[in-house]
């Protein structure tokens, strides 16, 4: 039997990066799958959308390993249209079990009181208030099922310490952490747990783009991958410059296994020492 044999997991952000690999390693581990992805340009940010290709890809890999996977295309921003997802994925799946609320976007950077207005309202209305939107749309199906569940709430090390020129990320994710503990208290009655994980650098478009190199190699006048690499291990205690998707996908599935049972209301980093930097 798989750690998660017969759950049924709900990914945001499923198209591509971290949330396609929850959702293989959720799978290879027995979940079926119901995930979301927004599909299109996001303001400001400094690399492309994930596409109907990527979604397709990570329907592809689920079904590879003989799981069902429902994917559909939703903006955490729209309440309505991520709880029809919900909806519509376990009215054909059956049940809920684990909620990953991975969707989050990069955008501008820069000081903080030269942050566009609207970017700082647009990063907190994905990477906090859609966090938000995602429980609120997913405890009615873990409460009906009566058999408690798991929700993964996905932060950042800059959720867990400051950093310069990303105030608004900085700040949502910080946030996440405060939603995280309110919940964890909320819903322990009923043994569904909650608990946020926070990545150092992710090996993911999120960070592989120019917008970041720039930030971490503001003398090359075309900084590359390479130029951002002892930039990014300079953050992390142990020898690396980031980690993989699937290292954080290891630890959502810890998290909604029983083997995390007893386990919630915890920022747990998968971070590479980078909190004690």
């Amino acid at each position: 039997m798989g750690r998660v044999e017969g759950k049924v997991a709900f990914i945001t952000g499923v198209a591509r990066g971290q949330g396609r690999s929850h959702a293989i390693r959720l799978a290879q581990e027995g979940a079926d799958i119901i995930g979301v992805d927004l599909l299109e340009d996001i303001p400001g940010a400094p690399y492309g959308p994930a596409t109907e290709d990527d979604l397709a890809e990570t329907v592809a890999a689920v079904e590879a390993l003989d799981r069902r996977i429902i994917a559909t295309k939703a903006d955490v921003r729209d309440y309505a249209g991520l709880k029809k997802a919900v909806d519509d994925g376990v009215a054909q799946l059956g049940r809920l079990d684990i909620v990953s609320a991975n969707a989050g976007i990069s955008t501008q950077m820069g000081p903080t009181e030269e942050l566009d207005e609207d970017m700082w309202q647009n990063m907190i209305d994905t990477n906090l208030s859609g966090v938000w939107r995602t429980t609120k749309a997913t405890i009615p199906h873990l409460r009906a099922g009566g058999r408690g569940g798991s929700i993964i709430l996905t932060s950042s090390e800059a959720g867990i310490k400051g950093y310069a020129n990303i105030a608004h990320y900085v700040s949502a994710k910080h946030g996440v952490v405060g939603l995280m503990r309110t919940l964890a208290l909320e819903l322990a009655p009923e043994m569904i747990r909650v608990n946020s994980i926070h990545p150092t650098q992710v090996d993911t478009p999120m960070i592989q783009n120019e917008g970041t190199y720039r930030l971490f190699a503001p003398d090359k006048e075309k900084p590359t991958r390479e130029d951002f690499l002892p930039a990014s291990q300079a953050m992390n205690a142990l020898p690396i410059p980031w980690v993989e998707a699937v290292d954080i996908s290891n630890a959502v599935l810890f998290l909604a296994s029983d083997e995390a049972r007893y386990i919630t209301g915890v920022p747990l980093p998968v971070d590479a020492g980078c909190f004690l930097k």
